[in-house]
């Protein structure tokens, strides 16, 4: 079977950009790469430094040329900042969804179009969007977030067939519950795993080796895709009520009040 051949990317000497990365999964990716020896690069509103808007492509233009007047190149790009509201569809604020489109898809769409033409030109590189098995399943109380999320993975799926040839890996990790700041106040349903920053920042430096389309962490829910495949409708009803797949209708709004605070000066700003 034909295989795309990329070249090698010797973490000691990439230079490696992460969005969002003042907290969280970011933050995590971005020691994970600097014990690798990369030189890491993370932006993020506030908390690093280096300010990012990923949704605004004025800001994002600025941060790429500080880090290619720096470094001179960028070996991989982590599309990972990301915002995640919780509740009913239908009580949703119009600007919280849209700040949710904005950030995980525009955000994505910024990057991948500032960051691949120097990739492109040079014939090699990497780019990993942290996007979620969110982008695979449907969940109550995450309509938007899901919506962005299976943007997200169609758009690095296409981009990464696009330019198969080119030398530059597109690739996205798909990680279940992060015990972050996002999933704060939100229980965490049976037969959900729930995984560590850690393990996503693992996966993420681990696919500068494997170049995987698709990373899924915890790695069993690779398994998902047949799964859905081939079970009929009535027996995923039963298994998602098994898994307990209303918890993200049923947030703990207190435990949860700094995040949401943080989202609504985002809001306030865009």
């Amino acid at each position: 079977m034909f295989r795309a051949r990329y070249p090698a990317i010797d973490l000691a000497d990439a230079v490696v950009v992460v969005t969002g990365g003042a907290r969280g999964i970011g933050l995590a990716t971005a020691r994970a790469f600097a014990a690798a020896g990369a030189t890491v690069c993370a932006g993020d509103l506030d908390g690093t430094d280096r300010r990012l808007d990923v949704t605004s492509r004025e800001s994002y233009a600025a941060f790429v040329d500080d880090v290619l007047a720096a470094h001179g190149r960028i070996d991989v790009l982590v599309n990972n900042a990301g915002v995640m509201p919780l509740g009913g569809f239908l009580e949703e604020p119009d600007a919280l969804s849209r700040v949710t489109m904005d950030v995980n898809v525009w955000g994505v769409i910024n990057g991948l179009r500032l960051v691949l033409p120097g990739m492109l030109a040079r014939g090699r590189g990497h780019v990993v969007t942290i996007a979620s098995m969110a982008g695979k399943i449907a969940i109550p109380g995450m309509a938007v977030y899901n919506a962005s999320k299976y943007a997200a993975l169609g758009l690095t799926a296409a981009v990464r067939r696009e330019y198969a040839d080119s030398g530059v890996s597109v690739s996205a990790v798909l990680p279940s519950a992060v015990r972050t700041e996002l999933s704060s106040g939100a229980p965490v349903g049976r037969g959900l795993a729930l995984v560590e920053p850690e393990d996503v920042a693992e996966a993420v430096v681990g696919s500068c080796r494997t170049r995987k389309a698709e990373i899924p962490v915890p790695g069993y829910l690779a398994a998902w895709d047949v799964l859905a495949a081939l079970a009929p409708e009535p027996v995923m009803r039963w298994l998602r009520t098994l898994a307990d797949d209303r918890r993200a209708l049923r947030v703990d709004r207190a435990a949860r009040a700094e995040y949401e605070r943080r989202i609504a000066r985002q809001i306030g700003n865009s």
